[in-house]
């Protein structure tokens, strides 16, 4: 006689539910990283970022979770990508819910040209009371972002001055020059290397302060001023929304600030953001807060080349050297992990072909 079959035991309500399945999310950056990295230097974007999001995938078919992608990404040029709306997890009855804001490689351009700074990461918020909207789908293509780390919050605290995300450039470096005990001269701020912010380059330039300039990637840039021993103190200029969210994610366990506003690329985005009911969102200043809510939160990503943020893989014959950052907004544990993985045993689950894959 075969056992009787127990009935499914209802929905569990674990506690910290984050806490038990953080490191499956970790594997899931570690695997992008890895199965993407010999596409570095080839020049084929699309088919670095395809690489990861395939890997990313075989790795939550294996959790037991119902996530649902609130912000995903691949939209702005078409590339492969893993998509809002799209459904990771086994999905068993009774799994916990996460949504999920997730980008398989931030710096795709950088990958295909071997250059730095590109991670793979993902935020994730479990369901909290009081919390609506954990992870903040920004309706605008772009975002002004300035983010700073905890000891401008601080300096903030005790003294009543504000950075405002608007104020003039000369005004906010003042204020951060004081609040992390530096000259002004001595200031480094990182952005986006963009026609856009020939101004603001400018403005910075003018009072003396030092650039670090980007080609892409700005998720791991943004966390920057709020990584000890980053050398970064500031990181301001205008991105994609969906990397706000996801830095927003990162800077919030962190215990620094983000302040973003939208900002249409021109008047026919910003008419049909008035159209679609966001006119008072226009003006609106988000927080790190606002863009990612509660402390429900983990947030996770692995160096695929080197950023301010992580080392990026190192490769030596049949070892590979992983660099990732691991995250809770709840308990503010920041945990930077080293793994080491032998390649003649290591093996990835991917999605394309629902079996475990050599490197």
């Amino acid at each position: 006689m075969y056992p009787l079959l127990m009935p499914r035991l209802p929905k569990q309500n674990y506690h910290d539910i984050e806490r038990i399945i953080e490191v499956d999310f970790l594997r899931a950056t570690e695997a992008a990283a890895l199965n993407s990295l010999k596409w570095l230097g080839r020049g084929d974007k699309e088919a670095a970022d395809a690489a990861a999001s395939d890997a990313i995938r075989g790795m939550f078919d294996l959790m037991n979770i119902c996530g649902e992608v609130v912000i995903g990404e691949g939209i702005k040029d078409n590339a492969p990508g893993i998509f809002k709306g799209e459904q990771l997890g086994t999905w068993l009855p009774g799994t916990p819910q996460f949504d999920i804001a997730i980008d398989p490689i931030d710096g795709t351009t950088n990958i295909s040209k071997g250059a730095p700074n590109s991670i793979s990461c993902i935020a994730a918020a479990s369901p909290e009371e009081g919390v609506k909207v954990a992870l903040r789908d920004i309706p605008s293509f772009y975002m002004t972002k300035l983010s700073y780390g905890p000891r401008v919050i601080q300096y903030m605290q005790r003294r009543g001055d504000a950075l405002k995300l608007e104020a003039p450039i000369p005004e906010t470096l003042a204020i951060v020059a004081r609040a992390v005990d530096k000259r002004i001269q001595d200031i480094v701020v990182m952005m986006l290397d963009r026609p856009r912010h020939k101004e603001i380059v400018d403005q910075i330039r003018g009072v003396g302060a030092s650039l670090r300039m980007i080609g892409d990637g700005d998720i791991a840039a943004a966390m920057a001023p709020a990584i000890p021993d980053s050398g970064i103190d500031l990181y301001m200029g205008i991105g994609g929304s969906p990397e706000a969210v996801l830095a927003a994610a990162g800077i919030k366990c962190l215990g620094g600030d983000m302040q973003c506003k939208m900002w249409p690329r021109d008047e026919k985005e910003r008419k049909k953001l008035i159209e679609d009911g966001y006119d008072k969102e226009l003006d609106r200043i988000y927080s790190a807060d606002d863009l990612a809510n509660g402390k429900n939160i983990i947030f996770c990503a692995t160096g695929i080349s080197d950023s301010a943020l992580l080392r990026g893989v190192r490769s030596q014959g049949a070892t590979a050297v992983t660099h990732s950052i691991l995250m809770r907004a709840k308990s503010r544990t920041v945990r930077f992990i080293r793994a080491s993985h032998d390649l003649s045993q290591k093996t990835i689950r991917l999605r394309t072909t629902n079996r475990e894959a050599r490197i």
